[in-house]
């Protein structure tokens, strides 16, 4: 029973993350758009989804290359660069501009620089998701803005597509999830299953441990208890889900139990992982419909909570999606987070929107096409 509260407790937190960047990503779309941070200048052409999605392939072949050649700590680099520049656009509008410097709000800059020390210094797993939720709430913010409805929806499919096919078809991300879980870094969200749980002490989890044995045999059933397929890429994205367990933190065999008198490895119980594993692009790339779908909404929209309705029902599909891939993921095997996280979305957004009076063509993004 201490066993399943521990996992209830464990999804409850990725949940909680999960909403905190949601939350967070409406809360910015606003001061976002007032402070001039809008990427692009049509916010409603397609082709700035295709250009991001260009970005990730390059950004996961550079990636793949830089653990192959063994510069993985160039990699680290940027990616703590990149978390600490995105979470000062994040205290750039959240704080008050008491003394600046160079046109940058210093207090900000300092709160920037004290995320990235910290993520370099000492990576622990409640640094890591701190660092993670504020770049994903500022992620998930800044694409809100930069991309309509239709842009949205486009970038949400095609990477639910590329997450499936990276995932159980070509499987390269196995490979680039087993150097990222090395780096520490916050493109993936640790979630421990005990307070004793240090991510430092931890033995860092395979991926590709669960694909070298068949299905039956019993190493098989060691293997499942290894983390997902984690996909990242410099910008963030980390469409696959993880989960896993730190074989170091468990008895190395069972012993006076009745799984041990029937030959069951005990280990293979997804109840006794020590730590989930979940990219934090799972939690960006479905916020960015959300956020989209409320700074988009007209303004005579049906709003709940202060919340365009539309909006508010993504989130609820996000979390059907999300609910159902953790039932995946506890029963030890591997899955690509994003079609079912994106496709609960995408789902949740076009219920909201034919609730609230929007046409499908409108809910869409397609008026101007047609």
């Amino acid at each position: 029973m201490e066993r399943r509260w521990r996992i209830l407790g464990g999804c409850g937190l990725i949940a909680g993350i999960f909403l905190f960047v949601q939350l967070g990503a409406l809360a910015l779309v606003q001061p976002f758009e007032s402070a001039g941070y809008q990427a692009v200048e049509d916010p409603s052409d397609p082709t700035n989804s295709l250009m991001y999605i260009g970005a990730i392939l390059v950004a996961t072949a550079v990636m793949l290359l830089a653990f192959r050649y063994d510069v993985d700590q160039l990699i680290r680099g940027l990616i703590v660069f990149s978390a600490a520049w995105l979470s000062l656009y994040v205290f750039q509008v959240l704080v008050p501009p008491v003394l600046t410097f160079g046109g940058i709000n210093v207090v900000a800059g300092l709160l920037a620089l004290s995320l990235g020390t910290a993520l370099l210094v000492y990576p622990e797993w409640y640094v890591i998701d701190s660092a993670g939720a504020v770049m994903g709430a500022g992620a998930a913010g800044l694409f809100g803005i930069s991309f309509g409805v239709l842009p949205a929806l486009v970038l949400l499919t095609v990477l639910a597509v590329y997450d499936a096919v990276s995932v159980y078809g070509t499987e390269h991300m196995l490979t680039l999830a087993s150097g990222v879980m090395d780096l520490r870094v916050p493109v993936v969200l640790v979630i421990p299953m005990t307070l004793s749980y240090s991510y430092l002490d931890a033995t860092t989890p395979d991926p590709m441990a669960e694909d070298e044995t068949s299905d039956d045999s019993p190493a098989a059933d060691d293997a499942a208890e290894g983390p997902a397929t984690t996909e990242s890429g410099a910008d963030g994205d980390s469409p696959a889900v993880a989960d896993g367990s730190q074989a170091a933190d468990r008895p190395a065999e069972a012993t006076d139990t009745d799984e041990a008198d029937d030959g069951v490895d005990s280990h293979a119980d997804p109840l006794e992982r020590d730590a989930l594993f979940i990219g934090l692009g799972d939690a960006i790339i479905p916020s960015i419909l959300v956020a989209s779908a409320a700074f988009f909404a007209s303004s005579d929209v049906l709003t709940v909570l202060g919340i365009p309705l539309p909006a508010l029902t993504a989130m609820v599909g996000s979390y059907v999606g999300l609910t159902i891939l953790l039932w995946m993921v506890l029963k030890g095997r591997a899955h690509a987070g994003l079609p079912l996280l994106n496709g609960g979305t995408i789902a949740g957004y076009i219920i909201g929107a034919l609730a609230a009076g929007i046409s499908i063509v409108d809910a869409l993004g397609l008026g101007p096409y047609l």
